[in-house]
């Protein structure tokens, strides 16, 4: 999962996909289980709930608006950030249908190592393996390492051992957010007004799909 997802996202990004276009395609990933999940695993949505993950969607696509940009969309960045797309839904659902109970610790260590016997090769035949070291690249790969592939990876497989999984994946919608908010703490970016309003209307669309069905 690591090795497909974050591989094809960072890819299609050094082709040139700007970070917007990615985000939202990533946001696809609840889209994507809610549809596996009723085909494979049997979890059915409530209309409220699918409309719920429609509105999401449309929420994380006004939040990222402004960083859109078509200039240098190119296929190939399309089929690598969507490859990471599929890699990380298919290795989502695949760790909660059959290996649910599975310690978190060791499948973490199993996925770094899978990312890299999959990943250093191609350092090598793609970029040469060329280094800039830097604090930048460091805070980077802290970042990546400790937040994206460690707490926030294994909170999701947590939460997906006690609940509904479109459900769970919804949350991934807070992603762009929590970036607006780094950006204003750490750079002063202010979000615009469009953004603002996508905050609150990918809010409403986490809270249909979370919210419990009343029975009857």
């Amino acid at each position: 999962m690591h090795a497909i997802q974050l591989s094809g996202t960072h890819y299609a990004q050094y082709l040139g996909l700007s970070a917007g276009i990615v985000a939202v395609i990533l946001a696809a990933q609840p889209l994507l289980t809610a549809a596996a999940a009723r085909r494979w695993m049997h979890e059915r949505l409530a209309p409220r709930q699918w409309s719920g993950v429609a509105l999401g969607l449309a929420g994380v696509l006004l939040v990222v608006w402004h960083k859109i940009d078509v200039r240098e969309m190119s296929l190939g960045a399309l089929v690598a950030v969507t490859v990471g797309l599929l890699g990380v839904t298919a290795g989502t659902l695949y760790q909660r249908v059959f290996c649910p109970t599975v310690n978190l610790y060791s499948a973490a260590w199993v996925q770094f190592a899978a990312s890299l016997v999959a990943l250093a090769p191609l350092a090598f035949l793609v970029e040469g393996a060329r280094v800039q070291w830097g604090w930048p690249l460091f805070g980077a790969i802290a970042f990546l390492v400790i937040f994206a592939s460690i707490f926030a990876v294994n909170a999701l497989h947590t939460l997906m051992r006690h609940g509904q999984a479109t459900k769970v994946t919804s949350i991934l919608y807070f992603t762009p957010i929590f970036a607006v908010v780094l950006e204003y703490l750490m750079f002063g970016v202010v979000p615009s007004a469009l953004s603002i309003a996508g905050i609150a209307v990918t809010c409403a669309g986490v809270a249909l799909v979370t919210a419990r069905v009343r029975a009857g």
